[in-house]
Parts: structure tokens; sequence; C-alpha cells
């Protein structure tokens, strides 16, 4: 290998890298277009993270995809009049060599973003409320302050607490801009004590303080027709969920937790279900966004009979650290000093998206000694035979190039555990290497999920179909 030839080459693609930047930026900042490879986006990232985002499409399809490719597609787009959209630069550029090249680059994409350029969001934005401020609500409040810059479509305006002490906003502000699993914010945090906000990343974000949904009135501080997403978990029904609604100011409640007597969603599986007029939605669990979009496409292809579901969950806050008594069975063992059997309403609960596995699943979990990223097993009995290559195959191809593309993700690393995904925007990652089919109608999948990270993404998506902010994906051949 000659040395010096790679070398060059890395600095060389290091080069475009840097010079994509500011072409991303722009677009999405004056027209607000996301761009992706292969759904990875790289709107808001580094130089490095755009060349790993390639190198996410040769490690699994080996096949050359690199800045070389997508660089000039970048600057094609630069003459095209887009807005409102989001578009896979890495799927653009593939069609084009696959094509031949035969065509003018300029208009291929324009051909291929055609109905692209009718489409115009004049929505004013929408209002966002994070009720409560744990691990899922900071989470929340990082991606949607990420989102600034752009259309700004959905803006964070408050977040409400009960107050903790007398320092309670330089604590939350500490909290959000220093996570231990997830890293520091990307950003600046300020503290305005005198009017009781943050102000994150030119984000003014109002902390109110109150006890209950029920007392707070939104239109004081300039807020209108919100949506407030409740991350509390204190109320998981109807009648406790709309308290929110009879705050001044709430259109609607999203709950991040499996919601009891409401529609529990989970997006790429069953986001039509919501009717306009549904005010009340759950986001169901980390698990069963996890497993759900699998579920569906294995049953799609090869038909599920029945299966077991064993997750291996990290700890959660509602553990103890050390021994102590707990209302729950086993969870009151020290949490990072065991492995702890507990139980998982996962099963079930894919039954609330996906009606026809109603009755078909079985479930059980354990709790161990890592604080974030879980693995889901799927054990499951098909209608049809299938083997590991092929269903490898299959899945790979579900996270390269289908609509569940933002949902279902793939590994074949060798040397891939659970830290390697924190921070996985997907619901699920299936391990390929791990995957166990034989050619009999039986197999087992095995699936990394950051429940909180992915989740929080998930909640997100979610949050951008009920208000219709979510940009139209393009090329629509996938």
């Amino acid at each position: 290998m000659n040395q010096e030839k790679v070398f060059s080459d890395w600095k060389e693609r290091e080069a475009i890298a840097e010079a994509m930047i500011p072409l991303i930026g722009k677009l999405y900042r004056d027209h607000n277009v996301e761009i992706s490879v292969y759904g990875k986006l790289v709107a808001n990232r580094s130089v490095i993270s755009i060349l790993k985002s390639h190198r996410f499409v040769r490690q699994l399809e080996n096949q050359e995809l690199s800045v070389f490719d997508t660089y000039p597609v970048l600057q094609a787009m630069q003459s095209i009049n887009l807005t409102n959209v989001h578009v896979d630069i890495g799927k653009l550029a593939t069609g084009f060599k696959e094509h031949g090249g035969s065509q003018d680059l300029t208009d291929y994409v324009s051909d291929a973003m055609a109905h692209a350029e009718q489409y115009n969001n004049d929505k004013s934005h929408t209002d966002v409320v994070l009720y409560g401020f744990g691990r899922i609500g900071r989470l929340l409040a990082r991606l949607l302050i990420e989102k600034t810059g752009g259309g700004q479509s959905l803006r964070l305006r408050a977040l409400v607490v009960r107050k903790g002490s007398a320092n309670d906003l330089l604590k939350r502000a500490s909290l959000l801009s220093r996570d231990s699993v997830h890293g520091s914010f990307q950003g600046t945090i300020s503290v305005d004590e005198a009017n009781n906000t943050l102000i994150a990343n030119g984000n003014v974000i109002k902390v109110i303080y109150a006890d209950t949904p029920d007392t707070v009135d939104y239109t004081a501080y300039g807020i209108s027709n919100a949506v407030v997403i409740d991350n509390t978990g204190k109320w998981r029904d109807q009648s406790g969920l709309a308290l929110h609604l009879c705050a001044n100011g709430v259109s609607k409640v999203l709950l991040t937790a499996p919601g009891k007597d409401i529609k529990n969603i989970v997006m790429g599986v069953n986001q039509a279900d919501i009717d306009h007029h549904d005010t009340i939605l759950s986001a169901a669990s980390c698990t069963t966004n996890a497993i759900a979009p699998v579920l569906k496409v294995m049953h799609q292809k090869y038909g599920v009979a029945n299966g077991h579901v064993e997750t291996v969950h990290a700890y959660t806050n509602d553990q103890n650290l050390i021994d102590n008594y707990h209302q729950g069975n086993r969870r009151g063992r020290a949490a990072g000093l065991n492995m702890v059997l507990t139980e998982t309403g996962a099963a079930k609960a894919v039954a609330k998206a996906m009606p026809e596995m109603a009755g078909k699943l079985t479930g059980s979990s354990i709790r161990v000694p890592t604080p974030n990223v879980s693995m889901a097993i799927l054990h499951l009995n098909l209608n049809t035979l299938v083997n590991k290559v092929q269903l490898n195959d299959y899945l790979r191809h579900i996270a390269l190039h289908s609509e569940l593309q933002k949902q279902i993700d793939y590994t074949n690393s060798p040397e891939a555990v659970s830290s390697d995904f924190v921070g996985s925007r997907a619901a699920g990652v299936v391990d390929g290497l791990a995957t166990i089919a034989n050619g009999s109608k039986s197999c087992v999948i095995y699936i990394w999920y950051d429940n909180e990270f992915g989740y929080s993404c998930q909640v997100v998506r979610m949050l951008q179909h009920v208000t219709k902010t979510a940009l139209p994906a393009y090329p629509l051949e996938c």
C-alpha cells in the first residue's frame, strides 16, 4: 500500500468535506433543506461526521460512495429552487452513477427533485412545551434546539417543572449542558434569572414552575396552541393527561410512556392511526419502538406466527442505587451491582401499534448494570422458511432503502458492543452478525437500541408528524 497516496487521498476527502459544510449550511439556513447521506443527517455536522456517513454505506453495501460523488450533487442543488425538503444526496449520487452519467448532473438532480420544487411550507411555527425535565425531557430539548437555523417550524418555548431549590434555574441549565452518558451540549447555554429563562443557541426557553398541569396559563408567556410533551410519566390515562388541555394555550398532549386508554403510536408502524381530532397521544415505550418496526417488516415478508421478546435493559431512575425498600419486586436491589429480573409490557404493547400481533408475543426483561443502551432479542416462529444470509440481506435493505430507514438501522461490525450505540438516532439497530436462522421457520434477531436518545428521536418524529412539520424526503425512489 502506498502510504503517501492513502494520506493524500484522505487530505483531499477532508478538503471536499470542508467545502461541503457551507453549501449544506446555506441550504439549511436559507431554504430549510435538510441534507443526509443514506439517512444519516449531515446538517450541522463536522468534517469527520460527513466522512463517516459515507463510510457507513461502504461498510453495509460494499459499495463505494465518497464525497467525490456527493459534492457535485450539492453543487448542482445550488442552482435548483428547493425549499422545505429533506434531500438524500447519497441516493442521488448513487442513482446518477447507476444511470451511467449519461445525463447532465444538474438535469438529473432537477428531474429527481421535480415534485419537491412545488412543495411550499408556509405554515407558521408551532410552540412546544416540555412538561418535566428528566432524562427524556433534556434529550428532547437538545433535539429541538438542534433544529435552530432551519425553518424553525417547531419552537421550544418553555419547560415546566417543580421548583427544587433556590438555585433551581442554574441546576437545570447545568444538567442540560452536561450529561454523563451523552456528553456536552453542542452549543452555548446562558441563564437569565431576572426573566427565569434559559437561552440555548439563541432559543429563549421560559422555565415555569407548577405542581399540576391545569394551573399553568401559557398565554401569559406568549405561548398559544402549544403541543405539551409530558415526560414525567405521572399521568398515563385520558383523564390525567386531559389536565394539560385545561391549561390556556395548549392544543395537544404527547406522552413519552405507554398510555393506558389512548392511542400508542410507533413512528414507522402505525402513525396513520392518528386522526387530526386526536388531542392526547402516547409515543409508547422505548422497547416497543425498538421492536415494532422490525416485527412489522418481518411479518410483511415472512409472517410471524408467534414469538418471545427478551429485553436486556439498562437500569433506570426507578431502581435503587443501593439495596433499599422498593414497592416493585427485585428493583430494590442495587442497580449498579446486579442483573435484575423484571417484567416488561412491551410484548403486549406491540399489539396496540400492530393489532395483527395480538396474542402472538410473550415478553420478559433483565435490567443490567449499564446506564444506557439496551438490547431486544426476538425469538420468532415464522410462516415461511428463512436462512441467515437471506434474512440479513432483507433487513440491511430495509435499513438503507425503505420508508423505515429512520426506524431500523443495521450493523455488521464484529466488535460492536452497547456503548457503540450511544447517540443512535434509530429506534433500533439490527446486529446482523448475531442473527440466527438456519433454513427453518424460526429465527432469532438481536436489536440494539439507545433507550434514551433513539427513543427521543422517535418522539420528535411523532411531534413533526402530528404538527405536519416533517419535511418530505427525496428522491422518492429508494
